[in-house]
């Protein structure tokens, strides 16, 4: 792990913003407009898809991928001019907000300006042409850093040049490019922006496996760490997904949890997630509302920077195409938003950085505790995951009663068991 990460990040909240989608117009200009509305949402940090041109040639769909890249260092002139992109980032800036651009180094558009003035900089098959080694990524060529120095000095400073800008990088599969750029890109960035936050999506370990049965670049999240200060919580998403989809208990993902504490470094920072640009709408796979409450709650309660998906907070069940105009249906006036944000400020006003941090939970219930513990203050909350389930979860506190964190009320542990309820329950005590 990068050894200036700060556990703070702990607090931090990323809002993810595709703007062509993010508006009927699309446009950086129009995502201004929304600016006072995620700082109530409690948003630290707005990251906006790749805000590049893209590539025609093997384009998928009509308008492309935003991650099949033409110009590292253009502006899409659809979303707006270089001008509008500035100004949108001194509006968020204003309002006490930060920004967090995608660097997407692993490939480019097959019609991009190196492919065209830097051919040596690409990995090539044998008979000379461009090629991506990932299957279905047909859109997009890879970039070859194995002795490419030069590459390297024109990526890092490009870096350099948006990071006097903006506050963060969300590197793309940043676990298929080689360790040491990344240590390089770091250090060079620190001359002028020594506080810019590091975002890796590492990725699934069958991916990492798959990699390097191919003898290609395949980091490790705890490789990753040493240069970034967040990684995607796709270490254990699978496990997650497979308890959503009734393919395993969850206890499974309650002890991947738990494992994280100690495979990783003591101030590793998870980015948790219940959906991003590239997973499905989490409204789409919990139809239940209850469900849906208690597991938002539950995410929001777990150590770890959180991401908002665009549209997460309406519970948007249509996740926008990558590949088309696909716009956010804003119409649905629900209420989950103010839900949101209260879960968000119990996140950032009573969740410790520091201290303990553990899970556990009842499969036949499908309800979870988790509790924190620094020095000898504790906090815990329980969820109940599926409604239609109901009864008492066996917890590790005293018998007692003990006061509701955000209620006036008491809660009640007989036998080592507390009951179940229809909203997250949660409560502070001191342990003796």
């Amino acid at each position: 792990m990068a050894k200036e990460s700060a556990l703070e990040l702990r607090k931090l909240v990323i809002y993810s913003i595709f703007t062509r989608n993010f508006s009927k117009e699309g446009s950086f200009k129009e995502v201004e407009a929304e600016i006072p509305r995620l700082k109530k949402l409690g948003v630290d940090m707005i990251w906006f898809l790749p805000h590049y041109p893209i590539g025609k040639i093997k384009r998928k769909g009509t308008k492309g991928s935003p991650y099949a890249i033409k110009d590292y260092r253009g502006i899409h002139s659809e979303l707006g001019s270089r001008e509008d992109f500035i100004h949108l980032v001194d509006q968020i800036h204003q309002a006490g907000m930060k920004v967090m651009i995608d660097i997407v180094y692993n490939h480019t558009s097959p019609d991009s300006l190196l492919s065209n003035q830097k051919s040596q900089w690409f990995y090539q098959k044998p008979d000379g042409s461009f090629s991506n080694q990932i299957g279905d990524w047909t859109d997009i060529i890879d970039l070859d850093y194995n002795d490419n120095f030069d590459l390297w000095d024109y990526q890092i400073e490009t870096l350099m040049d948006y990071a006097k800008i903006v506050d963060g990088f969300r590197c793309d599969v940043a676990s298929l490019i080689p360790l040491d750029f990344w240590l390089a890109a770091r250090e060079a960035v620190k001359e002028v922006n020594p506080d810019l936050v590091w975002l890796a999506e590492s990725v699934e370990p069958s991916f990492i496996l798959e990699t390097r049965k191919q003898a290609m670049t395949g980091l490790s999240d705890s490789e990753v760490y040493q240069a970034f200060d967040l990684t995607y919580d796709y270490d254990i998403f699978n496990d997650w997904v497979a308890y959503l989809e009734e393919n395993q208990p969850l206890s499974a993902y309650l002890t991947s949890l738990n494992r994280q504490n100690w495979i990783y470094p003591a101030n590793f920072t998870k980015l948790r997630f219940l959906e991003n640009h590239d997973q499905k709408r989490i409204a789409a796979r919990i139809k239940d509302k209850h469900s849906l409450e208690q597991i938002t709650a539950f995410n929001l309660f777990l150590r770890g920077a959180h991401l908002i998906y665009n549209g997460q907070e309406i519970q948007a069940n249509h996740l926008p195409n990558l590949f088309e105009k696909d716009p956010i249906d804003w119409s649905n006036e629900s209420t989950f938003s103010e839900y949101l944000a209260d879960l968000i400020q119990i996140k950032k006003e009573y969740i410790p950085c520091e201290g303990s941090f553990e899970v556990g939970g009842d499969d036949d219930l499908e309800a979870v505790w988790v509790k924190y513990q620094n020095h000898e203050e504790c906090l815990m909350g329980i969820f109940a995951l599926n409604k239609e389930k109901h009864g008492s979860i066996k917890i590790p506190l005293a018998d007692g009663a003990y006061r509701h964190l955000l209620e006036d009320r008491w809660i009640k542990v007989n036998d080592g068991e507390i009951a179940l309820s229809d909203r997250p329950q949660y409560l502070t005590y001191k342990e003796d």
